[in-house]
């Protein structure tokens, strides 16, 4: 179950934070709202610990979970046949080695091999991380998988292929293992630690998986725009080892022995490497000129859909172009083009949507365009959005690019002070983006769509929500914050992409499904 406390104190310091705003931008934060897993003491559910994890169980083993740091994640591979996998080791290996088999016992099973390379160093210890790739996966197909970690064989693990014409995936925004950092739990009286924090949220984000699974067993693989972990860390080594306490947490789920994962780099994300080393991302954009220290964008195809996961943290939107360019050039049979990206430049939460987040709008809006692209996933704001159907009105609008200079997706102070204490630019800045039409207003499903389709997901764990602006704007359909975690289920045939958004205890849809037929 999940149940949700309001923090008196915080509410009080958005109060007083809203009062002192100055001009007509003010500097918001999380909400009283989170997800407090002390209010639900006697709930079970599966984790690293055991099936039927309570939580005194949970926090009696979180120092053992926090602290293992070598944990597979298994990524879709750069086509539906490939599988990629990456993890940390202690020891540094000649080559980094993983085998599939069609049996548990891994009975005439195949080697493959990949490279282990110096990775991150945490708390003083060296640690290596490993990437391999496997291939010849067929559709609707058990097969299991073992990792070769410090020189021996771990435990065998089951991987199901399901239908590359028929296929869903889960989709969720921001799990932020830590962000429930100074918030006061029911079994306390004090704010929580970020390391207290993240014990709390990677036992919500097991629940919400279970739960996901559970109620769609036909999900086969996650798709996250970003924020896994709370804390960027950057070149702080006793910040960064909360950051690796957090990515033991995030990676802890035990949805993730078989379950793949295509996760974005969120601002959160893109200080350190540890995103890199632990995610083997399929086909790198490594031209990136701007990239952040976390990595590039990639790309990869899952039956007739192409996915281009955008690392919108670099405010370099001709690397974006590039990229998107590049992808769609090699896959031009592709039904299906859909982008994932951190920054929501059409969403409706208060703290980014007119503001940051939407500092790449006027310039991805007519690449998207452009490059016929079908779908938009976003997170950031921690609210739920979907608009209409969206073209760019082919202006030129200013991109602001002094804004930009030495900023990224966790640091743009620069316009941040501009949008504060400045309204008249603060209204220059609103009117330079509105650079879209709607094309279409219809609802349910939709047929032969001109325009793209953007979607911002809520928390899927609750660690953080924010409320939504005030004025709706006129591009969102629909939107919500209903404070709870939440979910949805993408599914993909060879002619129609539908999504269903869901609350993550009671399964129940939160809004009507949204559907594109192609024909």
């Amino acid at each position: 179950m999940f149940y949700l406390k309001k923090n008196k104190k915080r509410m009080l310091a958005l109060c007083l934070s809203a009062a002192l705003s100055v001009g007509s931008l003010t500097v918001y934060a999380a909400t009283e709202q989170w997800n407090d897993a002390s209010l639900t003491p006697a709930f079970t559910t599966k984790t690293a610990v055991s099936e039927h994890t309570d939580w005194a169980d949970w926090k009696a083993n979180w120092d053992k979970i926090k602290t293992n740091y070598e944990q597979v994640a298994l990524i879709p591979g750069s086509d539906f046949s490939k599988l990629n996998f990456g993890w940390y080791s202690k020891e540094k290996a000649n080559e980094a080695v993983v085998r599939i088999g069609d049996n548990k016992k891994m009975k005439k099973a195949k080697a493959f091999k990949g490279k282990c390379t110096e990775g991150t160093v945490i708390n003083g210890v060296q640690y290596y991380s490993n990437k391999v790739t496997a291939d010849g996966f067929e559709p609707n197909t058990t097969y299991y998988y073992q990792v070769k970690l410090n020189g021996k064989w771990q435990q065998a693990h089951e991987y199901k292929t399901g239908d590359p014409h028929n296929f869903s995936f889960m989709y969720v925004g921001d799990p932020q293992i830590g962000a429930s950092k100074g918030q006061v739990p029911n079994e306390s009286a004090v704010e929580q630690s970020e390391d207290v924090a993240a014990r709390n949220d990677a036992y919500n984000w097991n629940k919400t998986l279970n739960s996901a699974l559970a109620q769609h067993p036909e999900i086969n693989f996650l798709v996250s725009p970003g924020d896994q972990i709370n804390e960027p860390a950057g070149n702080n080594a006793e910040k960064h080892l909360l950051q690796e306490y957090e990515y033991s947490g995030y990676l802890s789920a035990t949805a993730f022995r078989n379950l793949p994962q295509a996760v974005a780099i969120g601002n959160h994300d893109c200080l350190t490497t540890s995103y890199q080393n632990h995610f083997n991302v399929p086909n790198p954009f490594t031209a990136e000129t701007n990239s952040t220290v976390a990595g590039h964008g990639y790309y990869y195809t899952y039956g007739s859909a192409l996915f281009i996961v955008i690392n919108a943290n670099n405010y370099n939107a001709a690397d974006h172009k590039a990229l998107v360019e590049k992808a769609v050039k090699e896959n031009p049979n592709a039904k299906w083009r859909i982008v994932v990206m951190h920054q929501d430049i059409y969403g409706s939460g208060l703290d980014h949507s007119d503001s940051d987040g939407i500092i790449l709008r006027n310039q991805l809006t007519p690449i998207f365009d452009a490059n016929d692209i079908d779908v938009v996933l976003q997170g950031h704001d921690h609210t739920y959005a979907r608009t209409y159907q969206l073209t760019s009105d082919g202006k030129q609008y200013d991109d602001f690019a002094e804004y930009k200079v030495g900023q990224h997706g966790q640091d743009h102070k620069v316009l941040d002070n501009k949008l504060k204490s400045d309204s008249a630019f603060k209204e220059y800045y609103t009117s330079q983006n509105r650079c879209y039409t709607i094309a279409d207003m219809k609802q349910g499903t939709l047929v032969n769509p001109e325009g793209v389709f953007y979607m911002t997901s809520n928390s899927a764990t609750g660690s953080k929500f924010y409320n939504l602006i005030e004025q709706q704007q006129d591009y969102v359909a629909a939107r919500s914050q209903t404070w709870r975690p939440t979910y949805s289920v993408i599914n993909i045939t060879d002619d129609k992409f539908t999504i269903n958004t869901y609350d993550a205890q009671t399964g129940t849809p939160i809004d009507e499904a949204y559907s594109i037929i192609k024909r």
